[in-house]
């Protein structure tokens, strides 16, 4: 019998029996204890060279998790070698320990593979599942929100009147500068590209005509939208993200509140006030930028001008470019809070909701335009 150096916490003993090695262990085994416990058995197996181990523990006052692990990880490297392993006189504690840890798991490949060279049908058909899931969960949500209006038409001192003020001021008055400023510069360009060949035609008074169509059918109601989707859509994502990190929309449910009518509704109402004013708003400014390419470059008046703009616009079409805003602004409000109740995890996660929520949101808006071109066409 070969005596080892004693270490404080713990005695390890080793004795040769012929061609089996036992190895004797006494006193506390912890987390302090585990490397060198680990590095000097496996010493001790490499100078016998054994052709089996026998670890005995009936000397082991305790053992903690750390000292079930290095046994196991002993009883791995020894039986690569082609040596058996063997506990023997193991006391019920130190059993009992090693029964909460689960062998297979520790050697168990990942849950998620590790990401590698992907085909192309494997790409189309996860991508394929990816977006009709999410496609699933925005017509759930689009439900709800129905539903939820239509409970709130019902009972209308129910509305969260003044959240619905707040938006008011933030959806609208805050973004007037913005939409004031992008109008006037679309208009500008629009008149300034489309004079430079009208002119070879001396049909530069068209120009006028051509600004107010395009503004007024098309480009006041979608680039609102756009706008409003980057600033509200986003900002409408973040703030109910956010809420779901911090456990407040769960918060609400125990307290006996429905998220959707509490949250969401008023941000609907609020939207669809205020897209449609601000579209009016961004046709009168996407006029102006024309007008000033008009009188400061062609050479018409400010009368001429406006009075050549009002003969080119529509009721018709002015109460299209309005019912499109309004759609515009369901879609923001939809796209915008649906993606924020999405969120499951942390900060990461909600800056995700927020990017997807202006894509996804930006996305529809043209798909929706478009039909409506088609559409308007035809009436």
């Amino acid at each position: 019998m070969t005596d080892t150096t004693s270490k404080p916490g713990y005695e390890l003993t080793e004795r040769d029996e012929g061609s089996a090695l036992v190895l004797y262990l006494q006193g506390r085994i912890t987390l302090g204890d585990a490397d060198l416990l680990l590095a000097r058995m496996n010493d001790a197996v490499a100078a016998g060279n054994p052709a089996s181990v026998r670890i005995d523990l009936s000397g082991v006052s305790y053992m903690d998790g750390a000292g079930v692990l290095t046994l196991l990880r002993l009883e791995d490297s020894i039986r690569k070698k082609g040596v058996s392993f063997t506990l023997v006189r193991v006391p019920e504690e130190i059993r009992r320990v090693m029964g909460l840890i689960d062998r297979e798991g520790l050697t168990r490949s990942p849950l998620r593979a590790e990401g590698g060279p992907v085909g192309i049908v494997e790409g189309l058909g996860s991508a394929s599942v990816r977006i009709s899931e999410d496609f699933a969960a925005m017509m759930a949500f689009l439900g709800d929100l129905v539903a939820a209006v239509i409970h709130l038409l019902r009972h209308p001192r129910e509305v969260r009147w003044e959240d619905v003020f707040f938006y008011v001021r933030r959806v609208g008055a805050e973004g007037l500068p913005i939409v004031g400023l992008i109008s006037i510069l679309i208009g500008l360009i629009i008149a300034f590209m489309s004079s430079l060949q009208l002119k070879q035609f001396g049909a530069s008074i068209y120009v006028a005509s051509l600004v107010a169509v395009a503004i007024v059918r098309e480009l006041g109601p979608i680039m609102t939208a756009i706008l409003v989707a980057g600033r509200s859509a986003s900002a409408f994502a973040a703030e109910i993200g956010t809420m779901r990190v911090n456990d407040e929309v769960d918060a609400l449910v125990t307290m006996g509140f429905d998220p959707i009518r509490f949250l969401v509704v008023p941000k609907l109402i609020a939207t669809v006030i205020v897209l449609p004013l601000l579209t009016l708003y961004a046709d009168l400014f996407g006029i102006l930028g024309g007008m000033i390419v008009g009188v400061a470059g062609l050479d018409l008046t400010a009368y001429t001008y406006l009075q050549e703009s009002q003969r080119s616009i529509s009721v018709f079409f002015l109460n299209a470019s309005l019912v499109k805003a309004a759609v515009f602004a369901c879609i923001i409000a939809w796209i915008g809070c649906q993606r924020g109740f999405q969120v499951r995890g942390g900060v990461e996660e909600v800056g995700a909701a927020t990017t997807s929520a202006v894509v996804t949101a930006t996305l529809l808006i043209v798909v929706v335009d478009s039909a409506f071109a088609v559409v308007l066409n035809y009436l």
